[in-house]
């Protein structure tokens, strides 16, 4: 008696283990069910930023439990920093807003604490759509032939704020090699950008090679209107063969690691993260939803129609890419500073 007793005892906790999983999934379409989720972008809307929020915004229903509605939004301001404190400060915490985070988020907390009003480690990465090197290109008509040419010539760089790449990376080779870029902040995404090189107000700019090749890949053929001179990231962009990395320039060990710090833009940008605080049952039925969209055939032609790439990382492979970037020691943090922001 005492044996069966023992039995439906841990049978009705077996069924009741067994149970929990469909219960917690229900719990989590029903709250996504017939609500409007927002993705909040902080870049233009017709630049790679937004492109890919729009994607995301078509796809992820799909998969999300409970299929809401997505809508990409934007808020423009400081190379995207005006969105991340958002996220990070103002957002609503209960995973029906998203939120498509800057490249230069990890570098933007350690080198302008005052201004990058979060903790990159705090958000919850959903993952990552693509992964590309910072590429600085200047108008083929202005004489620039090697990298070595940049400590000679004064060149104008179209930049948005000094929380985006398009200042951080010209700042940070005008510091560490001696370049003699002229910045200039204040446009509001890439294509006005590289408008202004068109017309000669400009004469470089420093963009994703993603960002490149899907604006004006005409640019760089043969004889083209620009040319690549250097590029930032973890390996080559297989299209750059010839291009050096700034890695492979710098030569002093605290060097390499300040270019190593800033080669973290490669695997941050372009994806999705939620707010601290969001229920951990949300945070993870939104990761799957991503890995699932990204591998979805018709994401990854829907994003070669719209002149953009596929290459994917987890949300968990991007929390440890950004927890590991922020162990870089508080001396090397201060020299890139001074370098970089003069400071």
């Amino acid at each position: 008696m005492l044996k069966a007793l023992k039995y439906g005892v841990l049978a009705a906790f077996g069924f009741a283990a067994i149970s929990a999983t469909p219960a917690k999934a229900d719990a989590v379409s029903d709250f996504y069910k017939g609500r409007t989720v927002k993705i909040t972008q902080g870049f233009s809307v017709g630049g790679t930023y937004g492109r890919y929020a729009s994607m995301f915004a078509q796809f992820l229903p799909k998969y999300i439990p409970g299929n809401p509605t997505v809508i990409a939004q934007r808020m423009a301001g400081a190379g995207g920093l005006k969105a991340a404190n958002y996220a990070y400060n103002a957002m609503p915490k209960d995973g029906s807003h998203l939120w498509e985070p800057l490249d230069s988020l990890v570098i933007a907390q350690l080198l302008r604490p005052k201004a990058a009003k979060f903790k990159a480690n705090e958000f919850t990465w959903l993952g990552n759509a693509i992964q590309s090197n910072a590429v600085i290109a200047v108008r083929s008509d202005k004489g620039i032939n090697k990298l070595s040419d940049l400590k000679s010539k004064v060149l104008n760089m179209a930049a948005s704020g000094k929380g985006s790449q398009t200042f951080l990376v010209p700042a940070l080779l005008n510091g560490l090699y001696g370049a003699k870029f002229k910045i200039v902040t204040g446009y509001r995404g890439s294509a006005p950008m590289r408008l202004a090189m068109e017309k000669g107000e400009a004469d470089g700019i420093s963009l994703t090679w993603l960002a490149w090749r899907s604006g004006v890949p005409q640019w760089f053929k043969p004889g083209g209107f620009a040319k690549a001179i250097v590029q930032l990231g973890v390996e080559k962009e297989k299209e750059l063969p010839n291009v050096p990395m700034f890695s492979d320039v710098v030569t002093s060990k605290e060097d390499k690691q300040i270019v190593a710090f800033m080669a973290s833009m490669g695997p941050v940008g372009r994806g999705l993260a939620v707010p601290p605080g969001v229920p951990a049952d949300r945070t993870a039925a939104l990761r799957k939803a991503f890995s699932q969209m990204v591998a979805d055939p018709d994401f990854i032609a829907e994003a070669t129609k719209r002149r953009v790439r596929v290459n994917a990382l987890s949300g968990e492979k991007v929390q440890k890419f950004v927890n590991d970037a922020l162990k870089i020691s508080p001396e090397i943090v201060a020299r890139a500073r001074k370098l970089i922001m003069g400071k």
